[in-house]
């Protein structure tokens, strides 16, 4: 009973001078559950003592916790550019700038300020997908797995989608795409086999219940060996005889060549555009190396009937979501696509990249181990699947500490590294040109 009379009064334990400057609704309702905390310790014999700085302490920690951003910034050096636990592609400092003037002032999201009256939001991206793409019209949703279930809800409702076996995905998330149709409304209608599927395929699972013919792009894995599969060129000309749509998911859609020969992995959203298709759907985050987002692109009175469906205002994009897009798009018009920081770490030189490599070893060789690799990497974000492309990366040891620890230790300071045959790499394809000395002062930090 003695200790539990040792138990500070919230009154006067919310007035230390260790609190000042801090919220005092924060501070009293964290002293409070501390305090019910020890007291309930006691009751149970876990505690015999009680120590004030130890208590003022906790819940300065636990104030700490609470208001610390949780959302930080981090250094990729993964050499994995379109990293989906890292945020995917990097948004230009230029155009988040930009975005931010819109997006802290009053705008015309929906307001036409030629008429003078309420204009539509998807208007301020349309322009320019027409003349990127040559779309006859364009709209905009949260991201590509929104415009998957939406273009299904619209047009396949109690209707069939055909799709190829070999095409029903799962990607991250576990987001399924016959799960997915299922829960749109649509009727999945399954073609060929797994590892092939053929023109007639198509072609006989057409019946007067049958509304679209859809091509799904393989996100993380490929089909080898004993395989076919029909060119969506082929799907476009069949969907056109039977007077059905035809569909592509292009999960990563990409506007121009790429290099490394990965045109031949994936077409770009312009060479599909030749073959004139009824819908594409594509992300802004992942190739196209912009924001979030589900862009859809296609024949006018498909989009019109898109835009009719009570769902998209449950899926629609906010005003830095279109800032933001609108100006990456505008980038790719003017072929300023250094603006485009995706596609400038992809077409960085290997000369280039090892040349900021030997910058961070002459920084850090007097404290650790390092040597300058050639390897490869992945783009991510299940773009290409397991194509890879060559990059260059710093390997790092020091004294007898694993490769674990050395990761743990560079993590806590937000350098997020990869470890390959049991070494530490810091993968130059991921890193920004700034940030090489950067990480020389973490690394500097942590082994000293």
């Amino acid at each position: 009973m003695s200790l539990l009379k040792s138990i500070p009064k919230i009154d006067r334990f919310i007035n230390n001078k260790e609190f000042k400057g801090f919220s005092v609704s924060l501070i009293t309702k964290i002293s409070k559950d501390i305090i019910t905390r020890l007291r309930n310790d006691i009751l149970d014999k876990k505690v015999n003592s009680i120590n004030e700085k130890d208590l003022i302490q906790t819940v300065l920690k636990e104030y700490a916790d609470l208001t610390s951003p949780s959302l930080q910034s981090v250094i990729n050096a993964t050499g994995i550019i379109v990293h989906t636990n890292l945020g995917r592609s990097l948004i230009n400092e230029e155009s988040f700038n930009k975005a931010m003037k819109v997006a802290t002032s009053y705008n015309n999201l929906e307001y036409d300020l030629e008429q003078g009256k309420r204009g539509e939001r998807y208007s301020h991206i349309v322009k320019t997908l027409q003349a990127l793409t040559g779309c006859e019209d364009a709209i905009v949703v949260n991201n590509n797995a929104s415009a998957v279930f939406l273009i299904l809800n619209t047009f396949s409702q109690n209707k069939e989608a055909v799709v190829s076996r070999g095409e029903l995905v799962e990607i991250g998330g576990s987001f399924r795409v016959p799960e997915v149709m299922s829960q749109s409304g649509a009727i999945l209608k399954e073609i060929g086999t797994t590892n092939k599927t053929h023109p007639r395929d198509y072609e006989n699972a057409v019946n007067e219940n049958t509304s679209i013919l859809m091509k799904v792009h393989k996100s993380n894995y490929t089909i080898e060996g004993f395989t076919s599969e029909v060119p969506y060129e082929e799907v476009v000309k069949i969907a056109k005889e039977k007077n059905v749509i035809d569909y592509y998911d292009m999960g990563s859609g990409h506007m121009i060549d790429l290099p490394f020969n990965l045109d031949q992995v994936e077409p770009s959203i312009l060479k599909i555009m030749q073959y004139k298709p009824s819908l594409l759907s594509f992300s802004g985050d992942k190739l196209l190396g912009s924001v979030q987002a589900g862009i859809i692109i296609g024949k006018k009175e498909l989009i019109a009937k898109i835009k009719k469906n009570q769902l998209l205002r449950m899926l629609r994009v906010d005003k830095i979501t279109l800032a933001l897009l609108e100006d990456n798009l505008t980038s790719y018009l003017e072929n300023n696509l250094d603006d485009i920081p995706t596609l400038k770490m992809l077409n960085t030189s290997i000369t280039e990249l090892e040349k900021r490599a030997c910058l961070l070893k002459e920084s850090i060789e007097d404290l650790c181990s390092c040597e300058v690799i050639q390897t490869q990497t992945l783009i991510g974000g299940g773009t290409t699947p397991n194509k890879k492309i060559p990059t260059v990366a710093l390997s790092i040891s020091y004294k007898d500490y694993k490769a674990n620890r050395i990761e743990k230790l560079l993590r806590a300071q937000n350098l997020i590294i990869r470890i390959e045959n049991d070494k530490v790499l810091i993968d130059f394809r991921s890193i920004k040109e700034n940030q090489v000395l950067q990480i020389a002062n973490i690394i500097r930090k942590v082994f000293n």
